[in-house]
């Protein structure tokens, strides 16, 4: 069998019924004559995100630094409401853990990671504790990866090339020090390709800060909140938005302190942020 890769052009077939390959599709193909190939059809998806435009991903690796640039809890929520809503179960990857150790910003960095384990370990989120520098968490994380197609993400400037890098001996993917005007990273990813490591793939993908939620419904939003969805079938009244209705458990859980108040004030925000959306467009 030809292990070779082999470039392949879409038919136009796809552009005239809207459709377009994503990476990580699985297609039937057919050699041409100058050696390449062309795509005839895509097989059946088990998942798609639309950002990044990846196919069939079940794992899905987010990662976070503890610090430069400042845990975005927010952002974080808002990564995992995407990654829910698609099925695909999810990975914390919090990198740049040296930084936890003595010098400036370690008491801040230390805060983070602990608030992070504090929050997501209870509501069955794996988290990872890495350093690319210092090889901390690698092993963890490659043990997670195996059999999976996953995919990396988080904002630019987390460390997602370097944590790559470090997993996949030889592999140079470009890197960038933080802007410390903007306290963020330029996009050193520019394309998402898939990358072979052990025998799984790993998408890298783009950095990137935002997110909206235009293939979400607002009564979708819920269910993407673990914890929330858990809880939604006590609640008095069936459609509750955990806002204000009375015998909402989901508020009598934020009250006890059994949901994170982190949390749930990310889902009010999101919700505002999605009737805003539909009472513009």
């Amino acid at each position: 069998m030809d292990s070779k890769p082999i470039q392949c052009r879409a038919r136009g077939i796809f552009r005239k019924n809207d459709e377009s390959p994503l990476v990580g599709d699985l297609v039937r193909y057919e050699r041409t004559e100058n050696g390449e190939g062309a795509v005839n059809s895509i097989l059946p998806r088990i998942s798609e995100l639309i950002r990044p435009q990846v196919a069939n991903i079940d794992l899905a690796v987010l990662v976070f630094s503890v610090t430069e640039p400042a845990l975005n809890l927010q952002l974080l929520d808002k990564f995992l409401v995407h990654i829910e809503h698609a099925g695909i179960d999810a990975v914390l990857c919090l990198s740049k853990q040296d930084l936890t150790e003595e010098g400036k910003g370690s008491e801040e960095a230390r805060q983070s990671m602990e608030e992070v384990l504090r929050i997501y370990q209870p509501i069955g989120y794996d988290v990872l504790v890495t350093s690319s520098r210092q090889g901390e968490g690698t092993s963890a994380l490659l043990e997670r990866l195996k059999g999976h197609l996953a995919v990396f993400a988080g904002q630019s400037g987390v460390g997602k090339s370097s944590l790559l890098n470090a997993l996949v001996p030889g592999l140079t993917l470009e890197t960038n020090a933080i802007s410390n005007r903007l306290g963020r990273g330029k996009h050193t990813t520019r394309h998402v390709e898939l990358i072979n490591i052990g025998g799984s793939y790993v998408a890298d993908t783009p950095g990137f800060s935002q997110l909206d939620f235009a293939e979400l419904g607002i009564e979708e939003l819920g269910s993407c909140f673990r914890e929330m969805r858990e809880l939604s079938s006590d609640c008095k009244f069936r459609g509750c938005t955990h806002t204000h209705e009375p015998d909402c458990a989901v508020l009598r859980a934020v009250a006890a302190g059994e949901i994170a108040a982190t949390r749930h004030d990310n889902y009010v925000l999101f919700l505002a942020e999605m009737k805003e959306k539909k009472r513009r467009y």
